[in-house]
């Protein structure tokens, strides 16, 4: 199929379509594939989506509604199906994206899904609803290729013939003995390059990472990534195999955390949907906004201070704003490095300090030179060296003190059992422009007066 990009036109192709007969429409939606279908979704109603779910295919359809984002509810166009269709998109669905969608349903409603299903496949989406969903058992899915370490290699080659007539995609077969204990994994090459009679326990690769399933989706993350696997297996406390997480649920969650974060640094809840509407974005918003305006009154505190040094060298408020800008830009630098360090790596005292020791180093050097500058411009315009060697003290000073705190606060804050991204941001504000004006309207009261 042809890559390209959606746009108004692909829209407006869809919704013209949507006034014909479903014929018409059925063709028209051939044309593109299901991931497409879905980002398309976000600017239908609900009837038009339920009646293009219920003219596709349920192969189709469950990967349309499997490709849709959180914040587009699929889960509502689900419950909107009629209950047949609606079976026939679960049962085809995997069972970790069934989990998902369901898990976001009221608990009556959950039931009454799960009721029209098979014996098999609700008792497999009850357990996984049982995992908290930012879990490893949240994310992990219950189909997969295992081979016990005693078949040999042909026995072993149609099993997995067996087992992958019921799974989509698998990337990894996974080796158990006869109680389920996970003892390793092996390569689909490595068994046809094998042997003819050569056992699966000769062929097992043991080292290999796992997790557990109450293990954190960040670290499962994490784990794929460092060890650059497809899928990772996911067991108990017994190292009985449970399920597997793989490559694509990582990408998902990488992508959500990265917003989550990056919403926090913004002074943004993580409850705010990109796509919500201007009152749930307010709800989210004004409360941090009134947390950072009671900051901004400290700030104003100081300023109030220096009343009369400021009456008597009235140049200064020109530079006050430069100073706590540049501050606040360098301490959002800093602050990002450092939330995103955390987030990726489990850092150490010493990692910690020399975090905190380089964003000093930065801080300095940054501060110096942009200092420097300022000090050449306020020499050009105001003919006052003093003022000069004023303005890039404080300059030096603030961006010393942002590179410190940008770095300082967001570990401090993770030493303590408090998410770094959520406070960091308006604490550091707080910081940088009362330490600015400080610094400016300090040095200037005692070398310029």
């Amino acid at each position: 199929m042809q890559s390209f990009d959606l746009d108004k036109t692909d829209i407006s192709k869809i919704k013209a379509a949507l006034s014909g007969d479903d014929e018409q429409l059925k063709v028209i939606l051939g044309e593109y594939h299901a991931s497409e279908i879905a980002i398309l979704f976000e600017s239908l109603s609900k009837e038009d989506k339920q009646r293009i779910i219920n003219l596709l295919d349920v192969e189709i359809a469950s990967e349309v509604i499997s490709e849709m984002h959180e914040e587009s509810h699929p889960e509502e166009l689900l419950l909107q199906l009629h209950p047949d269709k609606r079976t026939e998109i679960v049962e085809e669905l995997d069972y970790d994206d069934a989990t998902d969608i369901i898990s976001q349903l009221e608990e009556h409603e959950q039931k009454e899904i799960l009721a029209d299903l098979s014996e098999d496949d609700a008792s497999s989406i009850r357990n996984l609803l049982s995992y908290h969903e930012e879990t490893a058992g949240g994310l992990m899915n219950t189909e997969f290729i295992r081979v016990n370490l005693n078949l040999t290699k042909k026995d072993a080659i149609e099993e997995i013939i067996r087992q992958s007539e019921e799974i989509e995609e698998f990337y990894t077969i996974f080796v158990v003995d006869d109680d389920n204990v996970f003892h390793g994994i092996v390569s689909l090459k490595d068994i046809i390059k094998a042997k003819g009679n050569v056992k699966i326990t000769e062929l097992v690769k043991a080292e290999v990472a796992w997790v557990y399933p109450d293990t954190d989706q960040e670290e499962v993350a994490r784990l794929i990534s460092q060890y650059n696997i497809t899928s990772i297996p996911v067991l108990d406390k017994e190292m009985k195999l449970l399920g597997r997480v793989t490559f694509d649920d990582v990408i998902d969650v990488l992508e959500d955390e990265n917003t989550e974060d990056i919403l926090k640094i913004s002074g943004v809840s993580e409850d705010e949907e990109l796509s919500g509407n201007w009152l749930e974005a307010v709800k989210s918003r004004l409360p941090w906004l009134i947390l950072n305006l009671g900051t901004a009154f400290l700030a104003s505190s100081v300023v109030r201070h220096y009343d009369d040094t400021i009456k008597l060298i009235t140049i200064l408020p020109a530079y006050m704003t430069i100073i706590a800008g540049m501050g606040g830009n360098a301490a959002t630098q800093a602050l990002a490095v450092t939330v995103r360090r955390i987030s990726l790596y489990d850092l150490t005292d010493s990692q910690a300090y020399r975090t905190v020791l380089k964003e000093f180093t930065v801080g300095l050097i940054n501060g110096a030179c942009t200092g420097a500058i300022v000090f050449i411009v306020a020499l050009y315009f105001d003919s006052n060296p003093m003022l000069g060697l004023v303005i890039f003290l404080a300059m030096t000073g603030n961006l010393l003190i942002a590179g410190i705190t940008g770095a300082g606060i967001p570990l401090a804050l993770k030493r303590i059992g408090i998410d770094p991204a959520i406070a960091s941001s308006i604490i550091i504000t707080t910081f940088t422009d009362v330490f600015g004006f400080l610094l400016l309207l300090g040095l200037a009261s005692h070398l310029l007066l």
